[in-house]
């Protein structure tokens, strides 16, 4: 079955790219692959993943506009890649050549198609990945963006019959080392509480309502890379970091939370004629409000961790104490 970009773009069936490509590899990839390399069918992994808002199930009509059209990728071991990963290769983007109106960029070219595991993980994650040993170091994994492991771990494998592939994916998803998962929190935790529950006051003091401003969003994306934590799931690239916590969200406190932070903007009047000190708390400012709402819900989701046993929500109260838990060795 092949797909005209017209059809694409309107998509009648509501059908995301993940399954327009599954359909692509059951219809034609894998009949290619079987009629021309039948010996080794069974050593060639295939899916959808890696870069682009297609591999979260997230494109719609805006994002359709570039770099765009159905296509898999297809994941050899090194040792393959040499014996037939060239032939592969043609047969493959001739197949996608031969799709009417299917007219890929040289990018999504680039994301498509034959590729080794170990230049897929290594490209996204900034790192050479030791997909035989399914390893990463401490100090690669405390370099890695958040964002980087979601692209490498998103989408679907349609098939991979030796597991070379789903092998390193899994451990990906295992998540992060004890001691690296809780040093993030803690850098999270301290930016929460510099910018929200510290300088936001001493700015909006001063009326300085630029910098208060930068506060609130340093301290908005805090509390979305620390729910993220506390959830042990990667968030994506940061323009579907909230679309993709609103899924997570089951009951709704935060997301809404954070959208409404996200929508205030803090109100001069609620500083006028007020001396700064650093123990009171301005709840007249909507963004100081919500901002002690959302420190209030991490501070449970902490507890549910086993991480800290107090209330308090002031963040930074807490770095100390999950740093004596497990980071200092």
């Amino acid at each position: 079955m092949t797909y005209r970009n017209d059809e694409r773009i309107e998509n009648p069936e509501g059908m995301t790219q993940i399954s327009n490509s599954r359909r692509f590899y059951e219809n034609q990839v894998a009949p290619m692959i079987r009629k021309e390399f039948p010996q080794y069918e069974d050593r060639i992994a295939v899916g959808l993943s890696g870069e682009g808002s297609d591999c979260f199930g997230y494109e719609d009509g805006i994002s359709r506009d570039h770099d765009f059209g159905t296509g898999v990728c297809l994941w050899l071991t090194d040792e393959d890649m040499a014996l037939f990963g060239q032939a592969l290769d043609q047969a493959y983007n001739d197949l996608i050549d031969r799709q009417p109106g299917n007219n890929l960029t040289a990018r999504l070219r680039a994301r498509r198609g034959v590729m080794t595991i170990h230049d897929f993980y290594s490209k996204i994650l900034g790192a050479d990945c030791d997909v035989k040993k399914l390893s990463l170091s401490e100090a690669e994994w405390e370099k890695i963006d958040h964002s980087c492991l979601a692209t490498a771990t998103n989408g679907e494998v349609f098939r991979d019959d030796t597991g070379a592939f789903t092998a390193y994916r899994n451990m990906l998803l295992s998540y992060y080392p004890d001691r690296i998962w809780k040093i993030r929190i803690v850098n999270e935790l301290h930016t929460f509480s510099a910018a929200l529950q510290v300088n936001y006051a001493r700015c909006m003091s001063r009326d300085d309502r630029v910098a208060a401003g930068l506060c609130r969003l340093h301290g908005i994306e805090s509390a979305m890379q620390l729910f993220f934590l506390l959830k042990r799931q990667y968030p994506p690239y940061y323009k579907w970091t909230y679309r993709r916590l609103v899924e997570l969200d089951e009951e709704g406190r935060i997301s809404r939370w954070i959208r409404e932070l996200s929508e205030t903007n803090g109100d001069p009047e609620a500083w006028a004629g007020k001396k700064y000190s650093p123990n009171y708390l301005n709840l007249s400012d909507p963004v100081v409000l919500l901002s002690e709402r959302i420190a209030e819900e991490i501070v449970k989701m902490l507890r549910k961790h086993d991480l800290i046993q107090s209330n308090d929500p002031y963040l930074e109260k807490h770095v100390d104490t999950i740093i004596h838990s497990g980071i200092v060795s």
